[in-house]
């Protein structure tokens, strides 16, 4: 079944790659990511024609690149086809003995029992909130089966192709009337979205946007900015004592790779810099789908000796996460002050992430790969690591069935943050605590506050991260419309909803793959009924889209029975 949904997958990417230089669609979406195919969907499902711009020829982002044990923080806010798309992984592991391996004596994922009550989504499968739980833990591959499923079902044509980052768009007025790919190819459209981690498509068109961490002050906010230096043990914090120095306790031999003198901001003041990234790599412990992972040709020991002074003062794990997926399999993220995350690594004093090219971007992810390789490779086999947590890490290593045109290796680096687009409305951490109203919501968020470390600094004589927020919010919040509409001013046709009009640290919660598909589901629908109605997006009745994204089961405001 897997197999025959990725040769579906090459044979839709290879027809439409090959194609005519010029297409046309009602709707244009930019980005194969998971709120791009529920938006292509959704907007298909309407009626529309759609092209899908896909940059990896892989379906579903961050969510079939590793990204296994999904973040949301409430499953009620799951909604329409990002609950369709949960409740297929349920039935795909329940309805196929041979898709799940459970061995209780290796402590591996348990194939769940189905129990639970009812809900109201009885009209979407089983019904069971329960369900939706269990299936969000799953494989890389079955995700992107799911999402090609659904591409298919809906008709969507999917072009790979990545946008020219010169050219850009084409724009009449405040319209875009036509993208640009690399390689010369033109898409036209009546309604385009950009479901891009990056927001390329928004700046191309003239979009105003922000990177980097605003002052509280912009807001009035009190957890965005510059952060304070969290003690050992708390926020991912590396523990107390180890010199940052090349040669310990002498300052000329220099700073170890990747550390800073010092704060250059107080606490609370904006700045350039960019949460970390990694990637969410897939490892498993299974002899017989296990590839071991050997030392990198760029390894450098240098860049792992905060590694090795971390374990000179007693860390002995957390080097990287173990959460269990089916199949012996894991979804492995940052665990600790020195694990996944490259910190400080995206970005420069003149440049970010968002401004590199597609081919620096390409260079740029490849150190990514190369530091996490590193990483396991050091912790499993150099002489410097203690053999207790040698012999610890030496289970894992890369699975065969997973990304197997990609050497096994996720497709997607985990752009935490990029762009964020500045409209006339900008979510804030006071939306987020409910402490503000939020108008118009199309969809909800849950997650906590979240911002991951942004630099390492000189701290009191020691290495130290800056820049973790873990708040969390009392309760789910709305997003609201006005969030993923730009400035009339700037641009009429065009939706995002990723890369949306929020503040840093907003942002960190509303950033979660469940939540981006229901973003993306209510930017299609809003943009159907712009074509139909022959209007702005700014202009869509917002009582008229609710009533349809209500209709298609997604949830913008939860009943007044539930807390």
């Amino acid at each position: 079944m897997i197999k025959k949904s990725v040769l579906f997958l090459v044979v839709v990417f290879g027809i439409y790659a090959t194609g005519t230089k010029k297409y046309t669609a009602d709707v244009v979406v930019y980005g194969d990511a998971s709120g791009g195919v529920a938006a292509a969907v959704q907007a298909a499902r309407m009626g529309k024609k759609v092209i899908l711009v896909s940059q990896y020829g892989h379906l579903g982002g961050m969510t079939s690149s590793g990204l296994g044990a999904t973040d949301m923080g409430d499953v009620r806010i799951v909604g329409g086809i990002s609950y369709q798309f949960y409740h297929r992984m349920y039935t795909y592991y329940m309805n196929n003995e041979d898709a799940w391996s459970f061995d209780r004596k290796e402590d591996h994922y348990a194939k769940p029992r189905q129990t639970g009550k009812p809900t109201r989504r009885t009209k979407q499968g089983s019904g069971l909130d329960h369900a939706l739980k269990v299936a969000t833990t799953f494989e890389p591959k079955v995700a992107e089966m799911v999402f090609g499923e659904l591409i298919e079902e809906s008709g969507v044509q999917v072009i790979k192709g990545r946008i020219d980052l010169k050219k850009g768009v084409k724009k009449r007025g405040t319209k875009i009337t036509a993208l640009y790919l690399e390689n010369g190819d033109q898409i036209r459209g009546k309604m385009f979205i950009d479901a891009s981690y990056e927001g390329d498509l928004l700046a191309r068109a003239g979009v105003s946007f922000a990177v980097g961490r605003e002052a509280n002050a912009m807001y009035n906010e009190i957890a965005n900015g510059v952060t304070s230096i969290r003690p050992a043990g708390k926020g991912n914090q590396l523990p107390d004592g180890i010199d940052p120095y090349m040669v310990k306790g002498d300052p000329s031999s220099g700073l170890l790779p990747g550390v800073n003198a010092g704060l250059d901001r107080e606490e609370g003041e904006g700045d350039h810099r960019l949460q970390a990234y990694c990637y969410r790599m897939v490892l498993t412990n299974a002899p017989e789908n296990r590839i071991m992972i050997e030392k990198p040709e760029s390894y450098r020991e240098a860049d792992y000796e905060i590694l090795f002074r971390a374990m000179e003062q007693r860390q002995n794990d957390k080097f990287f996460k173990v959460t269990r997926m089916p199949n012996r399999k894991t979804d492995s993220n940052n665990n600790s002050g020195i694990s996944c995350d490259y910190i400080g690594m995206n970005y420069g004093d003149d440049w970010d992430w968002t401004t590199l090219s597609h081919e620096e971007r390409e260079e740029l992810a490849l150190k990514h790969k190369n530091w996490q390789l590193g990483l396991v490779w050091t912790v499993q086999n150099h002489p410097r690591v203690p053999v207790e947590i040698r012999e610890k890490y030496a289970i894992w290593g890369l699975p065969k069935d997973e990304f197997t045109d990609n050497k096994h290796w996720p497709y997607n680096l985990y752009v935490r943050e990029g762009r964020r687009m500045v409209s006339d409305f900008v979510m804030n951490e006071r939306h987020c605590r409910s402490e503000k109203e939020v108008p118009q919501p199309v969809a909800m968020g849950a997650y906590t506050l979240d911002s991951h470390h942004t630099q390492r600094v000189v701290w009191n004589g020691m290495v130290k991260n800056e820049g973790d927020i873990q708040n969390r919010v009392p309760k789910p919040y709305g997003i609201s419309y006005k969030a993923i509409v730009p400035k009339r001013s700037e641009c009429t046709n065009l939706l995002v909803p990723w890369a949306l009009s929020a503040s840093h640290m907003a942002f960190g919660s509303i950033r979660m793959e469940p939540v981006f598909m229901n973003l993306g589901q209510s930017s299609a629908t809003a943009a159907v009924i712009a074509i139909d109605d022959q209007q702005a997006v700014q202009d869509v009745p917002y009582d008229k889209l609710k009533k349809i994204i209500t209709k298609d089961q997604m949830v913008v405001e939860l009943p007044p029975d539930h807390p």
